[in-house]
């Protein structure tokens, strides 16, 4: 596995990087990155890449797609990338396991925004019992947020569902409008993509409030040690792009159409206004969301009970950028 993301990480890089489209110029310092979802969360380097906002800072960004957050985090320790854009479970276990040098620099989402979505026949939470149900990876974001919702509805995942493994959201819509699944957990914009074909949510996971890293920056302490620089700049393009996010849907709305193919108007609205409201405006990471992913862990690993969230978490960019005035600067913008 490892010298399959080794091989495909060289290729990106030689090609220019699935981001950035052609040549740049060799004063750019360059910099690898991994993100392990198609999905609005993860959007932000697409959409730096879109705006001119690496370039601004200097950055040749190759990001390459992995769609486990466990894989992504074996490809961060071993050396394949410098920078991840993941969910926080991968990245929490190998911190537990004694992989200390993995670290979280800033925070995308800390609430769990996906969705369990199903037909005519399924109509309220009870109704899962018994079914299968699509996740992208078992142990990954999709995977927990399903056990965390379904123990709010008194129901036990292990015992009285089927989870099918599909790899990733698009895979997760296509078997469930095939038939191979009863039921889908979709994060935005596929969600909105099935409710269009006329399915229906049977569990709406912005209602819970669950609260994960379900989508941070997360990089390594030696990393941040030979390049303290290349860090930062990557840090403050995403700050900027978090602005960007914010407050230009419209671009938002172009970045998403090229690089997941949804250009359905009303399916980006649906997608943009539920996700939006959690994303972080100055990326950052709240220990309860790295605390939440403790606590489950710590049910079948006690080394879990032994770490404390803050251990996980260096806010030295996101500190700068407070104290120099940048993030209050950039949003005073219009």
């Amino acid at each position: 596995m490892r010298k399959g993301i080794r091989t495909l990480l060289v290729l990106v890089v030689a090609l220019g990087g699935c981001v950035a489209g052609g040549r740049v110029a060799a004063a750019l310092d360059k910099l690898i990155g991994i993100h392990s979802a198609r999905v609005m969360s993860q959007s932000m380097p697409w959409i730096a890449q879109e705006s001119g906002l690496f370039k601004k800072h200097n950055l040749d960004f190759s990001l390459v797609f992995i769609s486990s957050s466990g894989i992504v985090t074996a490809a961060l320790l071993g050396g394949d990338a410098e920078m991840t854009i993941t969910g926080g479970v991968g990245n929490v276990a190998a911190y537990m396991r004694g992989s200390t040098d993995v670290v979280f620099v800033g925070g995308v989402k800390n609430t769990m925004t996906q969705t369990l979505v199903a037909g005519a026949n399924i109509k309220k939470p009870e109704d899962l019992k018994g079914k299968k149900i699509g996740v992208s990876r078992i142990g990954g974001n999709s995977h927990y947020f399903t056990i965390q919702a379904l123990r709010r509805f008194g129901m036990d995942a292990g015992r009285d569902v089927q989870f099918i493994q599909t790899g990733g959201d698009p895979e997760t819509f296509a078997a469930f409008v095939s038939g191979q699944i009863d039921v889908a957990n979709l994060t935005p914009p596929t969600d909105a993509l099935a409710i269009a074909k006329g399915y229906h949510y049977v569990i709406y996971g912005p209602d819970l409030k669950i609260p994960y890293a379900a989508t941070a920056f997360v990089t390594k302490r030696s990393v941040i040690a030979k390049r303290p620089q290349v860090i930062g700049n990557f840090m403050r393009a995403m700050a900027e792009t978090a602005k960007l996010m914010h407050t230009d849907r419209e671009f938002v709305y172009k970045v998403l159409g090229k690089y997941l193919r949804v250009t359905d108007r009303s399916v980006l609205d649906s997608a943009y206004n539920a996700e939006i409201k959690v994303l972080e405006p100055r990326l950052t990471v709240k220990p309860e969301s790295l605390q939440a992913i403790l606590d489950e862990l710590a049910a079948t690993d006690p080394r879990a009970k032994k770490i404390k969230p803050q251990e996980m978490i260096d806010n030295r960019y996101l500190d700068e950028m407070e104290r120099s005035g940048f993030f209050d600067a950039l949003w005073a913008k219009k």
